[in-house]
């Protein structure tokens, strides 16, 4: 953020804090010993924080309960191995609240010019007409615009603003090496089916801090979502559109999770299916895996907490291990 005193990623614990923080949760709770206290959810360019205000709590709430900004001091501690900041001073943010938030949002750290030019030339790759037309149409309108900058999580991974794009970039790349080796593979089948298989996340998340999901996105789902929303686009657009290609779109898109216990409508029944869902997977693992030991590394720990992506198993944290 941008009068951050010091980076919150590579803090240690009694360090001071001091800064404007972004406010994702606020709620005024009682404490087993009846004490009114502020449990706060803090967010800076760096890192989230949860926060705690035990001092004349009630008042302070009531004067900062509609702030989406706040400026802290305080000193950093440890509550269950969890990084947690002893709040002395909170205040209202006294700049533009709606300026502060779009500088300090997380986003990808690669570059989103680059990204998006390799996104488009895969575009230009797909060589099936209607394929090729109905990528360029879904990407060109007001929706793919808002597909550019969207995250791709709340939390578990790439959870930043444009991480729907670097996470459909990697599965493209991974599914365009795998079509490399296998011939027998449907490329534009495939390649179309990783460009929209997460593109209902642009309804099922919001771009705001915290990147809630929506009632639409809990009703309904990004699956689902992503194919109503290319069904309608080919019905509106393009009548004459092959029913055989379209069902086989589909079908990676509806299947892309692998499993009906993962929320997958349906199981993988064809290879580029079968390749969509294990380059999902990868893509997703791999990227919450470095988020996990990024976190544990500032913890100050040589290995992560138990990951139930892992099967509960503790990733080891090297020592110079950074997300670049």
């Amino acid at each position: 953020m941008s009068d951050e005193k010091k980076n919150l990623s590579k803090m240690n614990e009694g360090d001071p804090i001091s800064g404007s923080l972004v406010v994702e949760r606020m709620d005024l709770k009682i404490s087993s010993t009846n004490k009114f206290f502020i449990d706060i959810d803090l967010r800076g360019a760096t890192a989230k924080l949860n926060g705690k205000v035990w001092d004349n709590a009630q008042v302070i709430y009531n004067k900062i309960k509609d702030s989406k900004v706040v400026t802290v001091k305080g000193v950093l501690t440890k509550y269950k191995d969890q990084f947690q900041i002893k709040i002395e001073k909170i205040e209202s943010y006294s700049g533009d609240e709606v300026i502060f938030i779009e500088q300090t949002m997380p986003r990808s750290t690669n570059d989103f010019d680059e990204m998006k030019n390799e996104f488009l030339g895969f575009i230009n790759s797909i060589q099936d007409p209607h394929l090729n037309k109905l990528l360029n149409e879904i990407f060109s309108s007001d929706d793919g615009v808002k597909f550019f900058k969207s995250p791709a999580g709340k939390s578990w991974h790439h959870a930043y603003l444009s991480g729907l794009l670097e996470h459909t970039l990697e599965i493209i790349k991974i599914c365009d090496l795998m079509a490399s080796f296998h011939k027998e593979v449907k490329r534009d089948i495939l390649l179309s089916g990783a460009m929209l298989h997460d593109f209902g996340k642009i309804i099922e998340l919001s771009s705001e801090p915290g990147f809630e999901y929506t009632d639409t996105g809990k009703f309904v789902g990004h699956i689902v979502l992503a194919v109503l929303f290319v069904d309608r686009t080919i019905k509106e657009k393009f009548t004459d559109f092959p029913s055989p290609l379209k069902d086989q779109l589909f079908h990676v898109i509806l299947s892309h999770q692998g499993k009906l216990e993962y929320a997958s409508p349906v199981e993988p029944k064809t290879i580029e299916a079968i390749i969509l869902y294990q380059a999902d997977e990868l893509s997703a693992k791999t990227n919450a895996y470095k988020q996990a030991i990024t976190k544990g590394r500032n913890e100050g720990s040589k290995w992560t907490r138990p990951l139930p992506l892992a099967n509960n198993n503790s990733l080891f944290i090297p020592e110079d291990f950074e997300i670049q």
